[in-house]
């Protein structure tokens, strides 16, 4: 029996021109995005990698299931990119060593690169299993179409018979059913699929007279589930993850337009809701794209910034291993910016990279450089410096306190006027040259330190001598108290040094009962400076041969010059005329001159023996 009754019939036929599906759900299409951002796939940035790194890189990324071949495509292009690039730059060195050992151009090639072959084993790989992958989805979307295409003839078929009404629905019902569960079609087939199948829905609900209760059976269903999809619409706007929203969105599209039509009192108003709340998603999707694309133009002015800093080093003015250091230490930190900076837009990013590199290329390549030019100069400095490591270790366990001293102390300064040696050897070579150096200062210290307490007992004995020259008796025989003083001055000659700052008190008091005792004796002027000479060279022989070796220059200059006045006083005596009162005074007054000049040369003489003979005891 069939299902609808007579009342029924009636009240189909009178509803047949509402029973069609509105017009508004059967032109609803997936909602395409406002531009193609979803299809942008970021690239890693690989630039840090090695080209072993790179072609380990590319083999991880084919291992196990794939699940999605765009970002795939992407970091193998990346890879790629980097992978080139540094085998170009390796191919120009060895094409430039070959030149530069007098091979021809014509004569060069490009050497087969192994890891070269294993990258274009992995790309072969990945073409081999995308054509695959795509091979399988063209075949599955081929086999969907036939399918749908079998259904499309079933329902044809379905619509057409006569059968009982009753047999028909739930074969139309297992029909929607399998139509439903079929994955895609080739999208250029799916206009025309999705035309023939609701034309065929339709037929069969307005055509075969279905009754109202059925119907509004399936308004019902059909209502509830769009108005549930109209909420996880609307509750996309809260999503978090932007691009997650959007492909929900999509994914909500394709159900919507599984879905069959409401009643016509909510046909409009949920479509319009429906796709209010797809407009938000979409804007959303739009602005954050947007954000990118502005966030990335930021990210190419700073890079350009980077750029700039790098660019405009003067590399002609970097002079020491210094000054290529603090730069060197600026363009890494320059780098390490760059890593924290984003992608620049696509059309600029390959770009800038390339003049970041080139930048830095420029830099360091120069650097190199800097540093070959500069390895002749660091073994000469090494040579130099191991030089004076052999002189101060030569004179480290000398005695000659003042005089080592100061050719150290020269050494030191001179050591500091070499530049740099390599690196490998600075540490090595300093320990060795400051080691001789505080090697001979500390036993210098340890000299000295003893000679403290003897030069306190020496200034205790000097003390006791100016106390017995003061405390001299002055007898009748001036002969035997003038020994007894040349004693006493030869026993004070005979102490050694005093701390250095009595040195010129105690001298001073010696000076003083010296003079007085002289005085006394009446001892002539000339012998007196003797003494006082050879006190005054004990004073220079502490400051060392160079001041010794003065004092001789300046008594050997002293007695030229009286050389001189004495052959000129001699030859001036021969223009006076004998006869002459006058003349004959002024012959006198000569005489006696050259007298006194004579006497001074003697002293000169005795002063510079003195001097000579304190020198060969030094």
């Amino acid at each position: 029996m069939d299902i609808l009754d007579q009342k029924d019939s009636q009240q189909l036929q009178s509803d047949e021109k509402m029973s069609s599906v509105d017009q508004n759900e059967k032109e609803i299409n997936r909602v395409e995005p406002e531009d193609d951002s979803e299809e942008k796939t970021e690239s890693e940035d690989f630039s840090s990698l090695t080209a072993e790194e790179l072609v380990a890189k590319a083999k991880s990324m084919m291992e196990g299931e794939i699940e999605s071949y765009a970002p795939l495509k992407a970091g193998l292009d990346s890879l790629k990119h980097f992978f080139y690039k540094q085998l170009k730059q390796k191919n120009e060195e060895l094409k430039k060593s070959f030149l530069e050992s007098g091979g021809v151009e014509e004569d060069y090639a490009d050497p087969i690169n192994p890891l070269e072959v294993e990258l274009k084993e992995v790309l072969n790989l990945y073409r081999e299993k995308r054509n695959a992958e795509l091979q399988r989805i063209e075949k599955v979307k081929n086999d969907n179409f036939a399918s749908k295409n079998r259904i499309l003839e079933e329902l044809k078929a379905l619509v057409e018979s006569s059968d009982d009404f009753g047999k028909k629905v739930p074969a139309f019902q297992k029909l929607q059913q399998e139509w439903k569960e079929i994955g895609q079609v080739p999208a250029s087939e799916l206009a025309d699929l999705w035309k023939n199948y609701q034309l065929y829905v339709e037929t069969f609900y307005d055509n075969l007279k279905i009754n109202n209760e059925l119907r509004d059976y399936d308004f019902k269903k059909n209502l509830e589930q769009k108005t549930s999809l109209c909420e996880q619409a609307e509750a996309l706007a809260n999503e978090e993850d932007v691009v997650a929203a959007f492909k929900k969105l999509q994914a909500m599209h394709d159900e919507w337009r599984e879905i069959g039509p409401v009643s016509r009192e909510f046909r409009e108003s949920l479509w319009t809701r429906f796709k209010t709340a797809s407009s938000v998603v979409n804007k959303r999707h739009h602005d954050y794209f947007d954000a990118m694309r502005e966030g990335e133009v930021a990210n190419l002015e700073k890079k350009t910034e980077i750029c700039g800093k790098v660019e405009a080093i003067e590399i002609e003015k970097l002079s020491s291993y210094k000054d290529w250091q603090d730069k060197s230490d600026e363009i890494v930190a320059l780098q390490e910016d760059w890593k924290k900076i984003g992608f620049a837009p696509r059309k600029d990013n390959v770009s800038i990279y390339e003049r970041f590199r080139a930048a830095c290329d420029r830099f360091f390549n120069a650097k190199n450089e800097f540093y070959k030019t500069s390895k002749d100069k660091l073994q000469a400095n090494l040579a130099k410096k191991i030089e004076f490591c052999e002189k101060a270790e030569a004179l480290k366990d000398s005695e000659d306190w003042k005089s080592t001293s100061d050719k150290l102390i020269q050494l030191q300064k001179d050591w500091k006027s070499v530049g740099s040696v390599p690196k490998k050897h600075s540490d090595a070579i300093w320990k060795r040259f400051i080691a001789a150096c505080d090697y001979f200062f500390e036993q210098k210290n340890k000299q000295f330190k003893s000679q403290k307490s003897e030069q306190d007992e020496n200034l205790k004995k000097k003390k006791e001598l100016i106390e017995k020259i003061k405390s001299l008796v002055i007898g009748d025989d001036h002969n035997a108290s003038f020994k007894e003083l040349k004693a006493l001055i030869a026993e004070w000659n005979e102490v050694g040094h005093v701390p250095f700052r009595d040195k010129d008190k105690i001298y001073k008091e010696y000076k003083t009962a010296i003079d007085e005792q002289f005085d006394k004796l009446n001892v002539d002027q000339a012998t007196r400076r003797m003494d006082v000479f050879k006190s005054n060279l004990e004073d220079m022989a502490e400051k060392g041969q160079q001041k010794l070796i003065g004092e001789r220059k300046r008594l050997l200059r002293m007695y030229d010059s009286l050389n001189n006045e004495i052959a000129t006083a001699e030859n001036n005596i021969g223009f006076f005329s004998g006869s002459s009162k006058n003349a004959e005074g002024l012959i006198k007054d000569m005489e006696r001159k050259i007298e006194k000049l004579k006497e001074e040369k003697l002293l000169v003489l005795e002063k510079i023996k003195m001097l000579e003979d304190t020198v060969k005891q030094d």
